[in-house]
């Protein structure tokens, strides 16, 4: 029999509905990976790295220069001091650093409080281990969280909150207001705070605000990215988390035995993209923003409500006035019927919650001719529901 710890949780729902358009050929707006290609001199880089064979295993918690590449890029981003030998450990991709930071600092009966909807990962990380999710809601149509809610959730059972900004699935992102909020609740109940920051560059409103930065919150905090969303190698798989010294020793003797490091050809190529320009993410937000312009306009033609997402790659969707249907069926009937495929968006509360039954999640990470193309699939939806 499976160990009871996974009957709490299904697999994921996101990966399951890239198999559905699969199997109808239809247009993959589901999973969160770019259909185009991620940038040219890291591809070389990658290339050069395996030529000039760097095959064998790099430093388990990541190769001296990668890990450099991002303590030089807090500095320079976010004037945020980090010290590469002693507080980053590089794993393979942001859901392997979440998960080893839950199995590194949470203890069974810990609290960790996660705002929902959430990434699908969220849960089942504080589930397998042994710790007891404790959900806080960001309310449609503006995907805010009441300050008041947010402090009644803080107990002493209370280990750690995972704060996610830009937001997944709703695009939202969270202002300095918020951000202050959320740290002094962490310095008054002395409480982790996991972020995963992994669209920081992903904006299209608001500022980035690191909650490392804040005060009193540098020693009771993981940063946790990646290069899978800036960069557009999602198949990469390559994170990061940044956190004190004595939590990095715990992290990185969990990720030792869960993975034992990240592609060593590949992290030589990370260095280099690390170190490119503020011209390169200043193109990367326009570039999204045009994509999302794009396709906003056909959902909401179609019969979707929303609201215009401020980061990410992503729209959380209305559809109860198109179908009554539950948003499992709706999601698997827009694959097979109308050949686009979205995530239901269920998949993105906890079990038993009752939520997100009529919402369905798009994203438009996609080239612009993939989305024109489900923009036609998509016309005339109303009246086919």
């Amino acid at each position: 029999m499976p160990a009871f710890r996974t009957a709490s949780f299904t697999e994921s729902v996101i990966r399951e509905m890239t198999r559905v358009a699969q199997q109808h050929g239809a247009i993959n707006l589901a999973q969160g990976f770019p259909d185009f290609p991620m940038p040219q001199a890291m591809k070389d880089a990658a290339c050069a790295a395996i030529h000039g064979d760097i095959n064998q295993y790099a430093i388990t918690w990541g190769a001296p220069a990668l890990r450099l590449a991002i303590a030089e890029k807090y500095r320079r981003w976010y004037d945020m001091p980090v010290d590469p030998d002693r507080e980053v450990t590089v794993t393979c991709g942001a859901t392997e650093a979440m998960a080893a930071v839950f199995l590194a600092l949470i203890d069974p009966g810990d609290e960790v409080i996660i705002f929902e909807p959430w990434y699908e990962n969220y849960g089942p990380d504080a589930i397998l281990a042994s710790a007891t999710p404790r959900y806080v809601p960001l309310e449609a149509p503006h995907w805010r969280f009441d300050a008041e809610r947010l402090r009644d959730a803080f107990n002493e059972k209370t280990k750690a909150i995972v704060v996610n900004t830009p937001h997944n699935p709703s695009g939202r992102v969270f202002t300095r207001e918020e951000i202050g909020v959320i740290a002094e609740l962490c310095v008054e109940h002395d409480v982790w705070a996991i972020t995963d920051e992994i669209y920081e560059h992903i904006r299209y409103a608001g500022g980035h605000h690191v909650l490392a930065t804040w005060p009193g919150m540098r020693e009771r905090t993981v940063t946790i990215s990646g290069l899978s969303k800036t960069f557009s190698c999602t198949g990469w798989r390559l994170g990061y988390a940044i956190a004190p010294e004595r939590e990095t020793i715990a992290i990185r003797k969990v990720h030792d035995f869960l993975t034992v490091g990240a592609p060593a050809p590949l992290q030589a190529a990370a260095a280099l993209g690390m170190a490119f320009d503020p011209d390169y993410y200043n193109h990367l937000a326009l570039d999204y923003r045009a994509r999302r312009d794009l396709l906003l306009p056909v959902l909401g033609e179609a019969g979707f409500t929303f609201s215009t997402p401020e980061g990410a790659y992503y729209v959380l969707t209305d559809f109860s006035a198109l179908s009554d249907k539950d948003d499992v069926s709706f999601a698997k009937w827009m694959a097979a019927e109308v050949g686009v495929a979205g995530v239901p968006g269920s998949s993105f509360y906890h079990t038993g919650s009752g939520r997100g039954k009529s919402t369905i999640r798009f994203a438009f990470c996609k080239k612009h001719e993939t989305l024109e193309k489900a923009a036609e699939r998509l016309a005339g939806l109303t009246a086919r529901v």
